[in-house]
């Protein structure tokens, strides 16, 4: 069945996988708890895509049975957890990577554990898996925030060292830290990018804001119902097609 084609899609938000102690941020979900989260789309005829596929399906007004799955910052454990269990389930996915910060480490998070990034060869992998790469930006900051030259470092230069990289289009953006506003849509859009994720509703909505879904540890299969429930509700008359509000 799924959602009607013109609704907002669905969209999964996750960070890392990994089995942890510590996780001031709540942005960890344990292997076994992120495999039994993709079960649960499956047995509920829901299946994970990439957000390029999720939005091509769409502009052909079809997939309303498909969920987009995002991975902010690319940790190097999606690489070590994460394939193998959307291989199994005929899953697809989009990395959202930081482009200044391939190979290193979350600096950004003042506590908590560090998680070591995945580098360029990781990505080169994943992409050969059919994996989508987006762009983070360059150094994961609050990109509302920079002046003129900070924003193209972060939307243009950021996309261009990734494409170096994976030697694929980067048509995606992805907010550090979900922060947007329309002057940042706008410079989203001239940038050239097809889309952008959000974090989470806002007057903002639109294909250059993206609502997601966080998902985290706690998050079992009752969950997840109720969390697609409410964001059916919250965007029952959303649309794609862009929205300049500003």
């Amino acid at each position: 069945m799924g959602d009607p084609p013109d609704e907002m899609p669905l969209v999964f938000m996750y960070h890392s996988i990994a089995s942890y102690t510590e996780d001031p941020y709540l942005i960890t979900v344990r292997p076994e708890r992120f495999e039994a989260q993709m079960h649960w789309l499956w047995r509920h005829g829901r299946r994970g895509v990439s957000m390029r596929t999720l939005l091509d399906r769409r502009r052909r007004g079809e997939g309303g049975d498909l969920v987009g799955l995002t991975f902010d910052d690319g940790y190097l454990d999606f690489f070590d957890h994460v394939p193998r269990v959307l291989a199994r389930y005929g899953f697809t996915a989009t990395v959202f990577a930081i482009a200044g910060r391939l190979g290193g480490t979350n600096e950004w998070d003042g506590d908590g554990p560090r998680k070591r990034l995945m580098d360029a060869r990781n990505l080169r992998e994943l992409v050969a898996m059919g994996i989508e790469i987006g762009s983070h930006g360059m150094r994961h900051v609050h990109v509302p925030a920079l002046p003129p030259d900070g924003v193209e470092d972060e939307l243009l230069h950021s996309r261009e060292l990734l494409e170096s990289v994976i030697d694929t289009p980067v048509t995606g953006f992805c907010y550090p830290y979900g922060d947007v506003d329309g002057k940042t849509i706008t410079s989203v859009r001239e940038a050239r990018y097809d889309y952008a994720c959000a974090v989470s509703h806002s007057a903002w909505d639109s294909r250059f804001a993206i609502p997601r879904v966080y998902v985290g540890d706690r998050d079992t299969g009752l969950r997840l119902r109720a969390k697609r429930l409410r964001h059916r509700i919250r965007t029952g008359d959303s649309r794609l097609e862009p929205a300049v509000r500003d």
